[in-house]
């Protein structure tokens, strides 16, 4: 009989995170504090009053809550101790290489300076390097702003482009298909970024975006994605391609009570290269371990189906093949004597 997967096995199990909002990580206590420091009223006085306004059912509802928060982010100290605090936790999961969400537009459209962003953010990534933590940043677009707000924020980003490796779409999918992004993606691509893009958790016209992303717009990865298990001839276009997808289940559960969890056991067995991660981690209670298990105890996956899930991360991460290597025998190793 299989050995059940534990808490601490997903814990400790060498893995990628590939899909993490780093506004996602403000945890409550943080939020007050850079609250105070920075003279922002944000109306909660304590933990529990910032804990009470995490409530939401759906993706308009969560986005309410989400982007107001982001307020106490100000200074470059701030956005360094953000993701400081992620890094270290991570490093405690056992995150051997992440790639890092970022919503510049979120930030600027308020008056912050768009260098004032990614130089805090990108200093925590160096400062990584001393958890044993191998860091990188994504530039998100956001759906619900104008494509002509993105053609500007990514020449804003591009003296910068050291700083970044890649490219992402998320927020309000409604009425926003990838397509209308396509101009920014393939000046993106000419200027040697990765592509990936959020694409659709039961959303009106998700297999068509999904279609939209994958046949027209060439992403490398699709974040969410796993409507694409109602059309087989994308299911077997990612797969052929390897494609990567990234789910996570704490944060499926407040669209999906199932977590999109059948769906990810599906794609596994189309070979697909589905990974999980943590998504937003302080809004949906849970890293990328707790990730790990939630899906795992609840379907009750075996170790290898696990490991091949970390496996996946790895394998559709943006480093090097030498890198990947490295890492996959880090996991195998792991998974041998545990």
């Amino acid at each position: 009989m299989p050995t059940k997967v534990t808490k601490e096995f997903t814990a400790n199990l060498p893995k990628a995170e590939l899909h993490l909002h780093i506004e996602g990580t403000l945890e409550p206590e943080l939020k007050l504090k850079l609250a105070k420091r920075n003279h922002v009223d944000i109306g909660q006085t304590t933990i529990k009053e910032v804990q009470k306004t995490y409530e939401y059912d759906d993706l308009a509802s969560f986005l309410a809550v989400y982007y107001p928060a982001m307020e106490v982010l100000q200074k470059e100290e701030d956005f360094y101790e953000l993701a400081f605090e992620y890094l270290q936790r991570a490093a405690a999961n056992n995150v051997r290489h992440v790639e890092i969400f970022f919503d510049p537009q979120a930030h600027t459209s308020r008056g912050v300076a768009f260098e004032t962003v990614i130089n805090g953010l990108y200093r925590a990534v160096v400062d990584a390097r001393a958890l044993n933590v191998d860091a990188a940043l994504i530039m998100c677009f956001l759906r619900d702003f104008s494509k002509e707000s993105a053609r500007k924020t990514l020449l804003e980003a591009l003296p910068y482009k050291d700083k970044f490796i890649g490219i992402g779409l998320d927020s309000d999918e409604h009425n926003n298909p990838p397509l209308k992004f396509a101009r920014q993606f393939e000046d993106a691509a000419a200027e040697g970024l990765h592509l990936t893009a959020h694409c659709d958790i039961d959303q009106k016209d998700s297999i068509e975006h999904i279609r939209q992303a994958l046949e027209i717009m060439g992403v490398e990865r699709l974040d969410h994605g796993t409507n694409i298990v109602e059309d087989i001839d994308l299911v077997q276009f990612a797969a052929k391609n390897k494609i990567g997808l990234t789910s996570c289940p704490l944060s499926n559960g407040y669209v999906s009570p199932e977590m999109k969890g059948k769906e990810v056991l599906e794609l596994l067995r189309q070979d697909v290269k589905v990974s999980i991660h943590s998504d937003d981690p302080a809004y949906f209670g849970g890293n990328i371990g707790d990730n790990y298990y939630a899906i795992a105890e609840r379907y009750n996956l075996t170790k290898d189906q696990v490991v091949k899930l970390a496996r996946n991360s790895f394998e559709t991460s943006w480093i090097s093949e030498e890198k990947k290597a490295l890492y996959i025998q880090e996991l195998e190793d792991y998974a041998a004597v545990n």
